[in-house]
């Protein structure tokens, strides 16, 4: 039970996760770190990975803008248009899946 206890004290939750206060906590105990208290969580998380070395991997950037997928959209609609007036219902049924993804995407972004 001893390398247990060990194991679950030297294992940290993702600094993310944590609280404020616990942030508080580790950043006191580094020394590099002044002005703890005045700081907002995503400055104590900042320069808690700054001294430690920490670098972030950057964020996917979302694939496309609300202006972009729109814009996708209403090419489709266009080609879907022409599928049915030329009666390929295949090209038609492919498109209208299409459009409806790209529904579903403008409803998720933020």
């Amino acid at each position: 039970m001893g390398k247990k206890e060990k194991e679950k004290e030297t294992k940290e939750k993702p600094l993310e996760s944590m609280t404020v206060k616990e942030l508080r906590e580790i950043a006191l105990q580094i020394p590099d770190i002044v002005g703890v208290h005045g700081m907002n969580k995503d400055e104590i998380v900042a320069a808690i990975k700054k001294a430690r070395g920490i670098t972030d991997e950057p964020k996917k950037k979302a694939a496309a803008t609300m202006r972009e997928i729109k814009a996708k959209a209403k090419e489709l609609r266009a080609k879907l248009v022409a599928a049915h007036e030329s009666g390929d219902k295949k090209k038609a049924c492919i498109h209208r899946r299409r459009i409806s993804r790209l529904k579903k995407k403008t409803r998720c972004v933020g």
